[in-house]
């Protein structure tokens, strides 16, 4: 059992990455509480590489820090949710759209924003700013007016103009701030300087200095006239012993220094040893950050600034070289090391951990069950009631986003069936830590499935909790397990696997690769945006396909939905009882989720995929591929789906309506096999 407690660690900014990286790389150091990271995405820009970003010369994950990668190396949960509230005396957070979090220990690492305007898109948060650029118009007649011509202003006009070499741009600064060598450099770059603040004539960005965010200011912390939180020497809040807080968000009362990424950067081994130590019950120890710190500013050309203090120099290559070794240096240490990327493979989670397909039919078999289950079983006495059951191991660390996606993954079976779903019970195994963190992961696990019913208008009629007795994992919310039973009702008769008929039109309600991306991602392999985008739609209910599905039912006369076995075992299902019937599939109109097939390409798969191979054999026979495959194609069509898609057959006329009106994807036809 771990120690009790709870360290929240808020925001995913430079410091909490250090740290971070410190106990991915030295585990040892981890404090043996349980620790939760919680961030608005899953990834943080870090800043010293914007500019560049802004300036075209990097692509984005070049900047990214892989905040979900970093936690799974480091023992840490990971949960993606914007923080909403503080409450500081009943030592919790509010995020949006879920239960508070609850903590012993809390670190705030939640950055800055720019300081609120009547005029200007502020530069802060990045992840709007960046949006709002990409959508200028580079050729647009009307000059952008960088607001601001401090170092980030300056920056990011100098970013602007090798964005954007043609269009018109100005920075506005107080009169006087800049010196004659600085405006003359502004001028080269046919960047007109204003000194007033006149209107601008066209977009403007807020470059004027940065403030805690909102919710701080209601916490009832220590701030200082910019809205952050003061700390004493150890990093800790004035007057709270058990929070922490450093990086944009806060200062040193008695060293405050502006906020920057490089104070930031330089909290993050003195922020550690104080989490680590107040975790053990161990003395604190201050910390003295520096008075002065060098800032490498970039130009429009391959150039840069140094500024220490008062002094200057540059513009230079060389200073721009440095700089861009410094930066990528810093990204490189938090790549996955060579060695725990060629690890052996994990065994996979989610729907990828069930009973390989023989070994399940076989001893079906054995106790008289074989034969051809559907996804829903009509209870007796009641044709219109249907019921079934599914479950599996966490997927992920964030106990509400793995509670929701279970019952997701559960309610496919009746939707499959094409019935609504009414009610759930629920069966959950808590892993074996304090009884305080039990309850805290029982409310995050349950208040994500009541999430995916009450969507539905469907009640969580009951359940049993357990507690496991296999050791905890680290994080301990791995150790979750989640059963649910669904029940459901369909007006009419239920549509079943076996109805497949000749003409029918494949339909596919979302893409494939699921499988694949969580895979990837035990090994580092998956890029953060693929399995953003794969989680997205994982976790949007399907049950509005039902509407769609309804005024077709004469139409349609099968489906299922695919979920362990992948497409090609639950196509096989479907094919089962029909002799008579060839499938024809257009491998290059089956859907894959982003970076699926590349992870594929290069020898990435989920630990059930190699069972799973086994449903080639249906292409040896009645299902066609109209291309020649490729490898990842093949790999593709076995690849295990959590809250995978739904495969329905249905008439030529049913298919273009659905097709038109809805999500889904015509991926082949059957025929009727002559002779």
């Amino acid at each position: 059992m771990s120690a009790a407690g709870v360290l929240l660690l808020a925001g995913g900014g430079h410091s909490h990455a250090l740290v971070l990286k410190r106990w991915a790389m030295q585990p040892e150091r981890r404090p043996p509480q349980s620790i939760i990271l919680i961030n608005r995405t899953s990834t943080a820009l870090y800043s010293g590489m914007v500019p560049g970003l802004i300036a075209g010369l990097y692509q984005r994950d070049e900047l990214a820090i892989d905040l979900r990668q970093l936690c799974d190396r480091a023992g840490v949960a990971f949960v993606e949710a914007e923080i909403t509230e503080l409450n500081p005396q009943q030592n919790w957070l509010r995020v949006r759209d879920r239960p508070a979090l609850h903590f012993d220990w809390l670190s705030l690492d939640v950055g800055a924003v720019s300081r609120p305007s009547a005029i200007g898109m502020p530069i802060k948060p990045l992840e709007a700013s960046l949006t709002f650029l990409e959508r200028e118009d580079p050729w647009d007649t009307k000059p952008l007016r960088v607001i601001g011509a401090g170092a980030a202003g300056l920056e990011v006009v100098f970013a602007l103009r090798r964005r954007w070499p043609q269009r018109a741009l100005e920075l506005q600064q107080r009169p006087g701030q800049l010196d004659p060598t600085l405006q003359r450099v502004l001028r080269q770059a046919r960047i007109a300087l204003i000194d007033d603040d006149s209107q601008p004539r066209g977009p403007s960005l807020l470059c004027t200095g940065s403030q805690g965010p909102a919710w701080l200011a209601t916490a009832g912390l220590p701030l200082d006239p910019d809205g952050r939180i003061r700390t004493d020497r150890c990093l800790r809040v004035d007057g709270h012993p058990s929070l922490f807080a450093s990086g944009d968000c806060a200062v040193i009362s008695a060293a405050p220094r502006p906020a920057s990424g490089v104070w930031a950067v330089r909290a993050g081994r003195p922020l550690a040893n104080n989490l680590e130590a107040a975790c053990r019950g161990e003395p604190l120890h201050p910390w003295q950050p520096q008075r002065q710190a060098l800032q490498l500013i970039g130009s429009h050309l391959d150039a840069a600034w140094a500024r220490w203090g008062g002094w200057r120099l540059g513009p230079s290559p060389l200073l721009w070289q440095f700089k861009q070794r410094i930066d990528r240096a810093f990204m490189a240490g938090f790549q996955r090391p060579a060695a725990m990327a060629d690890a052996a493979p994990m065994a996979c989670r989610g729907c990828a951990a069930k009973l390989p397909a023989q070994p399940l039919a076989a001893a079906l078999d054995r106790v008289g069950l074989g034969g051809q289950p559907e996804d829903a079983a009509r209870l007796d006495d009641h044709s219109g009631l249907l019921q079934s059951m599914d479950g599996f191991p966490a997927l992920v660390s964030d106990p509400w986003l793995n509670g929701r996606m279970t019952a997701l993954h559960a309610c496919s079976d009746l939707w499959a069936c094409g019935a609504a779903v009414s009610s759930a019970m629920t069966t959950i195994t808590l892993p074996l830590v304090s009884a305080k963190e039990q309850q805290e992961l029982l409310v995050q696990t349950l208040a994500g499935i009541r999430s995916v019913l009450d969507e539905q208008g469907a009640e969580l009629i009951g359940g049993h909790t357990m507690e496991s007795r296999s050791a905890t994992p680290v994080p301990a919310s791995l150790g979750v397990q989640i059963t649910l039973t669904v029940n459901g009702d369909s007006p009419q008769s239920p549509l079943l696997k076996s109805g497949l008929q000749p003409g029918d039109a494949l339909l596919i309600s979302r893409p494939l690769g699921t499988g694949v991306l969580f895979a990837g991602a035990m090994s580092g392999a998956t890029k953060a945006a693929d399995l953003d985008a794969a989680l997205q739609t994982m976790t949007c209910s399907q049950h509005t396909l039902l509407e769609q599905i309804e005024p077709m039912r004469d139409g349609i006369h099968a489906c299922t939905d695919i979920t362990g076995f992948g497409l090609l075992g639950h196509l096989g299902e479907m094919l089962q009882n029909c002799p008579r019937l060839t499938v024809e599939l257009n491998g290059s109109a089956i859907p894959p989720y982003p970076g699926a097939l590349e992870l594929l390409k290069r020898g990435v798969s989920s630990s059930l995929a190699p069972s799973n191979r086994a449903a080639w054999r249906w292409l040896e026979g009645p299902v066609q591929l109209q291309q020649p495959p490729s490898t990842a194609l093949l790999e593709l069509l076995v690849d295990p789906q959590t809250c995978g898609p739904l495969l329905l057959a249905c008439t030529a006329e049913a298919a273009a309506q659905l097709t038109q009106n809805g999500p889904w994807i015509q991926i082949g036809s059957a025929t009727a096999t002559h002779g």
